[in-house]
């Protein structure tokens, strides 16, 4: 395994929190790379935070490569949970002498510490890093899904350059292309090319609406839970709630919402690395956003030290199986967990598909897909993924 500690620069913790903590304070319980100090030993270990000090590639934006000491000025200051933290804060990776320096720094970090079971808390940075991030399953053999937490899709034009508002053109259109499924949450209408929307909609890709997502913020659950990778950009969130970007939108998730969704991300068993993009502290106002944001990483803590380990097997009696056949001739076999009550359902697996895909056939769903189904109407998200392995 590479050794990542070159990349890292140390957090000076007396300029961030010149006070004591108290023991229970999570500046006292992470292991933190500090100045004078060895690089931690990344052996037991569950989550590593990561700064990353880099947004040439932004838009208007370039003070967002600043977000990580802002938000552990806050993030050192809260209380622990009911949790024992294992949790490193590796520093931040250090802008290399051209972005394709960083990307590889970024990379080549996201890859070792999967490998070792360790979750990348990322914070950026402009959002063009999600692409590095993506780059570090490259080696893993795998296909994986992405769900980003976007007011837009960030698609761009393909003959130009990668910036922060083009990196999922490039993670689409990247050979080999290991990328399974992307799932958009919190698309707004006003912001997204029609074009776009219907590329959405020609690859089988889920986007779910903001006004769909917030009518019922338990929807996105699901959606989450089948989240290899995620990527969240601050401007998904309203303006008056985290003003730390230029453009920051009048519309969006409240905070409660977005901690909501970071604590299913937390919980959810397959879900491996996940950054959050865009803050920008020259723009914040009294460390709202920055306070923000260490507070939806402390409900991601809570939701991780809360997974139940649940995903389904065909042989677990820790299941409940429901069997409903379509009176269009589909069967759809789902699965309902008695330990979190989460619902899954399987999707037929092509006998002449590459095995590649086969990790797929299970995919999260909601108790009002399985109402769908009884009503002989086939849920989108089976629909959607039978179509990709088809």
């Amino acid at each position: 395994m590479s050794d990542i500690s070159s990349f890292f620069s140390p957090v000076d913790i007396s300029v961030l929190i010149p006070e004591e903590l108290n023991a229970l304070q999570l500046g006292s319980i992470f292991t933190i790379y500090k100045e004078g100090s060895d690089f931690p030993d990344l052996e037991n270990a569950d989550i590593a935070l990561i700064g990353i000090a880099e947004s040439r590639n932004s838009l208007n934006n370039e003070g967002c490569m600043y977000a990580s000491n802002a938000v552990r000025k806050y993030l050192y200051k809260l209380f622990s949970g009911e949790f024992n933290a294992k949790v490193l804060d590796l520093g931040d990776i250090k802008a290399g002498h051209s972005t394709e320096d960083t990307y590889y720094a970024v990379r080549t970090t996201v890859d070792a510490l999967i490998r070792k079971n360790i979750v990348p808390i990322m914070i950026g940075g402009s959002q063009d890093l999600s692409y590095p991030q993506f780059l570090g399953y490259k080696d893993l053999e795998q296909t994986i899904n992405i769900v980003s937490i976007d007011s837009m899709f960030d698609i761009g034009n393909p003959d130009e350059g990668i910036n922060s508002n083009s990196y999922l053109g490039k993670i689409i259109l990247h050979q080999p292309n290991y990328l399974f499924n992307f799932s958009n949450v919190g698309y707004q209408t006003y912001l997204v090319d029609p074009h776009s929307l219907k590329m959405m909609e020609r690859l089988f890709f889920d986007v779910y609406r903001l006004g769909h997502v917030r009518d019922k913020i338990e929807d996105a659950e699901p959606i989450i839970r089948q989240a290899d990778m995620i990527t969240f950009d601050i401007t998904a969130i309203k303006n008056s709630d985290a003003p730390a970007h230029p453009n920051a939108s009048p519309n969006g998730f409240y905070s409660e919402e977005a901690c909501q969704m970071m604590r299913y991300a937390g919980m959810s068993d397959k879900l491996s690395s996940i950054g959050f993009y865009e803050l920008n502290p020259e723009y914040d106002i009294n460390g709202k956003t920055a306070h923000l944001l260490a507070q939806m990483i402390w409900c991601f803590l809570d939701g991780f030290y809360s997974r139940k380990n649940d995903f389904p097997s065909r042989s677990n009696a820790d299941y409940l199986r429901f069997h409903v056949v379509l009176e269009d001739k589909y069967d759809i076999n789902f699965y309902k967990s008695k330990k979190s009550d989460r619902w899954w359902m399987e999707i037929p697996y092509p006998s002449h598909k590459d095995l590649k895909f086969e990790r797929h056939t299970l995919i999260p769903c909601s108790p009002k897909d399985y109402d769908m189904a009884m009503n002989n109407e086939i849920p989108d998200r089976w629909w959607q993924t039978y179509q990709k392995l088809s």
